[in-house]
């Protein structure tokens, strides 16, 4: 599937980004997780949350990104493949 996406620098986007089993509540049960896989994130790439709801199996987000920056496909990109890792590494 090819998504038509807005890049433009500096600019508000909003996103809602679902678990592949929408069963499962994965996103609350492990919301320390997620938290800190947002936060290494930002530390290298800085943006601004200016709202998030998280459910279960989904959540909402509205992001602000820095100036001259549209790159956020890579911070979607590391915030799961960190959550993916840290959920894996549980236990």
């Amino acid at each position: 599937m090819h998504y038509r996406r807005a890049l433009i620098p500096g600019s508000t986007y909003f996103f809602t980004v679902a678990l592949a089993d929408r069963k499962s509540a994965l996103l609350i049960d492990q919301a320390d997780r997620l938290r800190e896989a947002i936060r290494v994130v930002k530390l290298r790439h800085p943006f601004e949350i200016v709202a998030m709801v998280v459910l279960p199996d989904h959540l909402h987000a509205v992001w602000r990104l820095p100036p001259g920056d549209a790159d956020y496909p890579t911070r979607w990109s590391l915030i799961k493949a960190g959550f993916s890792r840290s959920i894996q590494s549980k236990g």
